[in-house]
């Protein structure tokens, strides 16, 4: 569902452009269904809208909002596949920091997904990428850079204990008012109908979409749902044939698909250490000596034992 609704807010953002409406028109509309929503059904529902960490959102929402706005452009000006292809290098760009960060220790597995990874780029840029479209291209390969910083981030909140809806909330703040600042220094001008129609189906694609994504990676597979949201390129390339007969050629299919088996390799390499990293904390469990009971001491908590099993 999420990789679906992605690939229509692509296509809703392609179709508002072309019909006048600007960057931070996108943006805005992006984030105001979600900033309404949830804060209603927070209100409704009692929930608490304070983060717990303030400056865990401050670093997701600057990368996550910089990565948006590139991505966007990317696909305002590209056909919807390409642009969606080159967002989808963020996990090429955290497997290359691993290989950075790893030392000595390099993972030949890894490095063969970032090198075909890459070469599946080259062969999306050329020759499939005309001239006019270099630049655009160049400011979508980079939102996906800065998206792998995004993505790492939201990691790191949800271990902290922080609910997707509240990131969700969160972000969505932070990018409407992005979006208005954009329309204080630039200014605002009108836009028709259709515009109007496609700017509020972006809202509503993004919310449920990225709802769909954050409850999936919060509490499904990781490795399934890493396999999963790689359809969003082949919903593109369908919703692009239909809507504008974008039909990608031989290396640009070529491409595409070196992404997406070089992401699912190395989505597999980091679950298979993941896995293998709880197997030996189980035995270090295990082998080391049990202690006493302490007189007077509580019993585990099962709700927080719970809690840290669906965090971790």
């Amino acid at each position: 569902m999420a990789s679906f609704m992605f690939a229509g807010m692509g296509a809703c953002i392609k179709i508002a452009a072309d019909h006048g409406a600007s960057l931070a028109h996108v943006v805005v509309f992006r984030g105001i269904p979600s900033v309404l929503l949830i804060l209603v059904w927070a209100l409704a529902t009692g929930r608490s809208l304070r983060p717990l960490s303030w400056k865990l959102h401050v670093y997701r929402n600057v990368s996550g909002v910089t990565a948006m706005w590139m991505g966007f452009f990317a696909i305002s000006s590209l056909p919807l596949s390409t642009a969606v292809s080159l967002n989808y290098t963020a996990p090429l760009f955290i497997a290359g920091w691993m290989l950075v960060a790893g030392g000595s220790q390099r993972d030949p597995v890894r490095l063969l997904a970032v090198m075909a990874g890459f070469l599946g780029v080259v062969a999306i840029l050329r020759p499939s990428v005309t001239d006019d479209q270099l630049m655009p291209a160049a400011v979508g390969l980079l939102g996906g850079a800065i998206s792998a910083v995004a993505m790492m981030q939201v990691r790191q909140l949800g271990r902290s204990g922080e609910p997707e809806w509240r990131t969700v909330f969160i972000f969505s703040c932070f990018v409407c008012l992005s979006g208005l600042a954009s329309f204080g220094v630039l200014g605002w001008h009108d836009i028709n109908l259709t515009a109007l129609l496609a700017l509020v189906s972006v809202g509503l694609f993004g919310l449920v979409g990225q709802l769909a994504m954050t409850r999936a990676f919060g509490l499904g597979s990781a490795l399934l749902t890493a396999a999963l949201q790689y359809t969003t390129i082949i919903f593109a390339v369908l919703l692009g044939w239909i809507f504008w007969s974008d039909m990608p050629d031989l290396f640009a299919w070529a491409g595409m698909g070196l992404i997406v088996a070089s992401g699912l390799l190395s989505s597999w390499r980091t679950y298979s250490e993941h896995r293998v990293m709880q197997g030996q904390a189980a035995v270090a469990t295990a082998s080391a000596p049990v202690a006493p009971p302490v007189s007077g001491s509580n019993s585990p908590d099962p709700a927080q034992s719970a809690s840290e099993n669906r965090n971790g």
